[in-house]
């Protein structure tokens, strides 16, 4: 039987749950941090393992693309903001990099169960691997998540980002393995007049319902 109070996990196109935190740059209220901004959302099990320091340098030393493509970051596991900001200056030591982004110290795990990060059969005390792609708007558009035991394809976050970009920018759908550059799907005519417009275009049609356009 399930129980009752556990709150349901969010879902792609739900509004991302706001919450309050304390982070490693100060008290967060996660509505406002996001501000309409696009925002990021990923969480790690613990401080001073060896995936998750790879994980976040990741991030890290991609912070310049977040930037240049207004997307917001935000880490999270369950673990103290005095843990965090010792891991922080461990591995700026070791390896140079800084982790300038908000990490959330979640060490009541509300936030954890709030997104549903926290899977029994994982862990119950650790979060897994999750991302949230969340829009200007607070709406959640994409989710991933890892086991424990498997580390994030950072190159896999930055395209289905711009995928979600571009295809809110222009009205689009993506194909299968899109990358920049490539041609995108348009989407499919709902009336006759639209499919016969679209059979005088100069679109790559492969059939009536699936065509492809250059941006």
């Amino acid at each position: 039987m399930n129980d009752q109070t556990t709150p349901s996990m969010p879902r792609i196109g739900d509004h991302a749950p706001d919450f309050k935190a304390m982070t490693t740059t100060g008290p967060m209220q996660f509505s406002e941090y996001i501000n309409n901004s696009w925002t990021i959302l990923f969480s790690h099990p613990a401080d001073f393992t060896p995936v998750c320091t790879t994980e976040m340098s990741g991030f890290a030393l991609e912070q310049k693309f977040f930037d240049e493509h207004k997307t917001k970051l935000v880490g999270l596991s369950i673990d103290s903001i005095h843990s965090h900001i010792a891991w922080v200056n461990n591995v700026k030591k070791n390896t140079g990099v800084l982790f300038e982004f908000p990490i959330i110290a979640d060490i009541d795990m509300s936030v954890s169960k709030l997104y549903g990060m926290l899977q029994p059969g994982e862990s119950e005390t650790a979060a897994v691997r999750a991302v949230f792609f969340i829009d200007p708007i607070g709406k959640i558009r994409l989710i991933m998540y890892y086991p424990l035991n498997v580390g994030r394809n950072m190159e896999e976050i930055k395209r289905v980002l711009l995928a979600l970009q571009t295809a809110d920018q222009n009205k689009c759908a993506m194909p299968l393995n899109w990358t920049p550059g490539e041609k995108v799907i348009v989407p499919p005519p709902k009336t006759v007049s639209e499919m016969l417009d679209r059979e005088a275009s100069d679109y790559e049609m492969v059939d009536f319902y699936l065509a492809k356009r250059s941006l």
